[in-house]
């Protein structure tokens, strides 16, 4: 094995159409017994931290964690029609996550704020999924902070696929907080200009690369074939 690709989801590799927020709403209002007051702030927080920020701002006791993620869950169990019908896969994604699924000796998945069940709904919403190795994605549930996910997803890498050590890890987000958990964990980053933060916002946050989007599968492939351990 030659590299670790880690995709992030949400305005990566699909927009959801204002779903997630939803699904967050749906799953406080079950466990509250009320709406928010508000949307959650997601930014590339992880499902802990985002439905525990909904708990602080509204003065309300944090449940334990395995409640909420089955909240989580239920909250966005079925959504898949309601995902193609006000979202969609980004430009390239489909093409690049072909290619990457087609190299010999790269490991190719996620690492995303996501709960592992709500990933899978949303990418088996645009038929994404068996283009990545999921078994190995780091999500939401697995840890609070973005660049801890590293880290779980290297051990499952190892695990299930034999991947040794020093393999490089590849990072493809488009928030501030997926630059830094590749600058802070030694891993390599792509940032994508695709959701709200602007390619100058990413630079500034640290990232060397940063493109518009994924649309260029030649340009893409090439950048991770760059990193790749030969």
């Amino acid at each position: 094995m030659r590299l670790i690709v880690l995709w992030d989801i949400d305005h990566t590799l699909i927009e959801n159409g204002g779903v997630s927020k939803e699904i967050y709403a749906a799953a406080y209002s079950t466990l509250v017994g009320r709406p928010p007051a508000g949307p959650a702030k997601t930014e590339g927080r992880t499902d802990r931290l985002i439905m525990r920020g909904m708990f602080q701002q509204h003065g309300v006791a944090e449940p334990e964690w395995p409640v909420v993620e089955a909240a989580l869950a239920r909250a966005g169990a079925g959504r898949e029609e309601e995902l193609r019908h006000r979202g969609a896969a980004l430009p390239g994604v489909y093409a690049a996550l072909a290619a990457a699924a087609g190299r010999r000796g790269w490991v190719s998945s996620v690492l995303t704020g996501n709960i592992a069940a709500n990933a899978r709904v949303k990418l088996s919403a645009f038929d994404l999924d068996p283009l990545l190795d999921l078994p190995v994605g780091a999500y939401g549930a697995d840890a609070e902070q973005r660049p801890d996910l590293v880290a779980v997803a290297r051990e499952r890498a190892q695990l299930l696929r034999g991947v040794r050590e020093d393999v490089p890890v590849v990072l493809i987000g488009d928030t501030p907080r997926d630059v830094q958990a590749a600058l802070v964990t030694g891993s390599e980053i792509i940032a994508v200009a695709s959701g709200i933060n602007s390619a100058d916002e990413l630079a500034t946050a640290g990232a060397s690369t940063v493109l518009p989007d994924l649309a260029d599968t030649e340009h893409v492939i090439t950048l991770l074939e760059g990193f790749a351990r030969h």
